[in-house]
């Protein structure tokens, strides 16, 4: 199956696990379709490791560009309360969205894995290499009030930019065997009045995000493979 495919397919299982995660919500599930194990108190929101997993084995780590979906019907929804057609949501506004924040991603990804003392990151993963793959995706992505590239002035007020959901799998390089899934919801500032919402204070919240989440990746990366690292 292919991964744009796949991230489609686990837009529902992130659903009930990130629900799960709140205290108002079921309990996110132990154990996953393929065999990963629910790991408890983590930096994420939600996070499953194969049991039998040691990162700490591998010596290289290969970043994955990061794909970009959006919430189910966004465009259709964001479309159905446009009057003015020349403002509408273009499938190029979508596009352009999707390879700015994926970009973005793996900025943040790669920065925070090439900090001292950096990780060695490799660009092919070749049969027979210690190559631990980080494969990230953005999933569920809603934005309140996106900009469009329509001609006119217009401003859009809204107490928040929306939220979207990373979805992080961790794999071998060699064999393609997912050992760690993340799953962690994010959603942007929200307050009590309204504000203009931009491409700009869009951008603005979801690099906050992504910040975060490069951070706590690097912070899980470290603890898991401190004692390797430590004896290099």
């Amino acid at each position: 199956m292919e991964f744009k495919q796949t991230i489609k397919a686990l837009a529902l299982l992130s659903a009930i696990a990130v629900t799960g995660a709140c205290s108002t919500g079921p309990a996110a599930p132990t154990e996953t379709y393929d065999g990963l194990v629910l790991v408890p108190d983590t930096r994420f929101g939600v996070v499953y490791k194969r049991p039998d997993a040691d990162l700490s084995a591998y010596d290289s780590y290969g970043l994955v560009a990061c794909e970009v979906a959006f919430k189910k019907n966004w465009q259709r929804d964001q479309n159905s309360s446009r009057m003015d057609l020349g403002n509408r949501v273009t499938q190029k506004d979508v596009d352009r969205i999707k390879d700015k924040l994926g970009a973005d991603c793996e900025k943040y990804f790669r920065e925070a894995l090439e900090q001292a003392p950096p990780y060695r990151l490799v660009e092919n993963f070749s049969d027979g290499e210690q190559v631990l793959v980080l494969r990230p995706a953005i999933i569920n992505l809603d934005i309140t009030a996106p900009d469009t590239r329509s001609a006119g002035m217009q401003r859009n007020y809204t107490t928040g930019a929306g939220e979207m959901t990373l979805l992080l799998e961790v794999l071998d390089g060699t064999t393609g065997e997912i050992l760690v899934r993340v799953i962690d919801k994010q959603s942007s500032r929200e307050t009590s009045y309204l504000q203009w919402s931009s491409s700009v204070t869009n951008q603005a919240d979801a690099r906050r995000i992504l910040s975060r989440w490069a951070e706590q990746l690097r912070k899980a990366l470290d603890t898991v493979t401190s004692a390797s690292r430590t004896s290099e």
